[in-house]
């Protein structure tokens, strides 16, 4: 393996789901500012996801639209036209 390619501050992350509030300790070297107590009493930067294992149509089964900037919105006014 080469040297000097790894970054440095590759540590455990909580990653949330804040669609269904699950939540599951990993490994990352993502940023974040702040911070959640695990499971085991310790405290670890906290990453929120908007869609990950518990909440994607493919491992649930179900459909869920996650919406957060109008796009769905947007995209009916601008094709409403061609439903005829």
């Amino acid at each position: 393996m080469k040297k000097e390619i790894h970054p440095a501050n590759y540590r455990f992350v909580v990653f949330k789901d804040i669609s269904t509030d699950d939540a599951f300790l990993g490994k990352s070297c993502v940023n974040s500012k702040e911070t959640t107590t695990w499971e085991d009493g310790k405290e670890y930067p906290l990453v929120k996801m908007e869609i990950s294992a518990y909440s994607h149509p493919f491992f649930t089964g179900k459909m869920k639209f996650v919406d957060t900037a109008g796009r769905i919105d947007k995209f009916n006014k601008k094709f409403a036209k061609f439903s005829k």
